[in-house]
């Protein structure tokens, strides 16, 4: 069951003009708004993610997306227990993607889609939670190794390096490339110097955030000075540019990506300006309404298709928050500790509506 809160904030993504230069708050400020922000996206997606397993979305949901959502939140999982492992939304997130992985038409719909069949099982082999798909995990692998997926052949730079990420973090023997040459022919590595509007956001994040570990592994990726300060550049302009855009969810993942260059993003001008965007936008119940401000849950949405869209955005933001805020003096405040400060009224997920 869900609860929508009125009165949506029909406003544009950017919280002051000259949102990525201006003086905006104080450090201390940016930091607290941050763990706001962390702490309703960690309590939206623990009271809301049970949805992916309910009837309607059985129903509803074509079945590549949900497999997606799904392993989406394990992977949020996978560093929420690294993280904060005793957050009580953890363990709600956690018992959906259990609960999934036990279900026998779960497995099935890993081969359903062609064009996502071997990826969406390494994932899993990589992700599923202990004591989940345990003999399937061998065998998939088995498979994947036999047929040859986990070496280059003939995968496009991004596909190679998520590739080797997950098949490393699987224990899956492979002869993939090492993470060197994987980043010397991504998007990241080529487009210093050169505009970034252009640029796919999730394969410039995902390149940082597989090098690093989420940031758990080699912050700054181990690059040298140069390339490192490169790689910083892009990173910081295009986050810029999507607060400027009011690019939501890329911004979230940018801001990330600044933390996973060893960067303090709640001190960089362009990361304090996509944290006190978020937290300017996100809902009273924790949800981040959509993916951007022209891509935003219409007011007339109901319950089941404001989850799908606000799902991706305030996952892939609690996911962001989580990793950044954790290690910070003051520690993570608890899930739903606290609603951001200032947010206006919204849809939410939560309860009955």
């Amino acid at each position: 069951m869900m609860r929508r809160s009125p009165g949506p904030d029909t406003a544009g993504g950017t919280d002051a003009a000259g949102a990525v230069d201006g003086p905006g708050e104080t450090g201390t400020a940016v930091a607290m708004a941050a763990e706001r922000v962390s702490a309703g996206a960690r309590e939206w997606v623990g009271a809301n993610a049970a949805y992916l397993n309910s009837p309607e979305a059985l129903a509803l949901l074509p079945v590549t997306p949900r497999v997606k959502a799904l392993l989406q939140l394990a992977l949020l999982c996978r560093y929420w227990e690294k993280a904060a492992p005793g957050d009580g939304a953890l363990a709600q997130a956690l018992g959906v993607v259990e609960e999934a992985g036990r279900r026998p038409d779960f497995l099935p719909l890993m081969v359903g889609d062609p064009v996502n069949a071997r990826p969406f099982q390494l994932v899993w082999a990589a992700l599923a939670p202990p004591g989940v798909s345990g003999e399937w995990r061998h065998g998939a692998l088995e498979r994947l190794t036999a047929q040859g997926y986990l070496t280059p052949g003939r995968k496009p730079p991004y596909l190679h390096l998520g590739t080797r990420f997950y098949a490393d973090l699987a224990g899956a023997g492979h002869r993939l490339g090492s993470y060197q040459e994987l980043y010397a022919a991504s998007v990241l590595a080529r487009a210093g110097g050169s505009p970034v509007e252009g640029l796919d956001v999730c394969e410039v994040t995902d390149t940082v955030f597989y090098l690093s570990d989420y940031g758990f592994g080699d912050r700054g990726l181990g690059l040298d000075r140069e390339t490192w300060e490169r790689a910083w550049d892009v990173v910081d302009r295009l986050t810029g540019h999507c607060v400027r855009e009011g690019e939501w969810e890329s911004a979230a993942k940018l801001v990330l990506a600044q933390y996973c260059l060893g960067m303090d993003p709640l001190r960089t001008p362009s990361g304090a300006a996509g944290v006190r965007m978020l937290a300017r936008i996100q809902e009273p119940l924790g949800a981040i309404p959509g993916k951007s401000a022209s891509r935003r849950a219409p007011a007339t949405a109901s319950a089941g298709e404001y989850f799908r869209w606000a799902y991706q955005a305030t996952l892939v933001t609690a996911l962001s928050m989580l990793i950044i805020t954790a290690g910070r003096t003051g520690g993570l405040l608890p899930a739903g500790a606290a609603v951001p400060a200032g947010a206006a009224g919204a849809e939410s997920v939560e309860g009955a509506r």
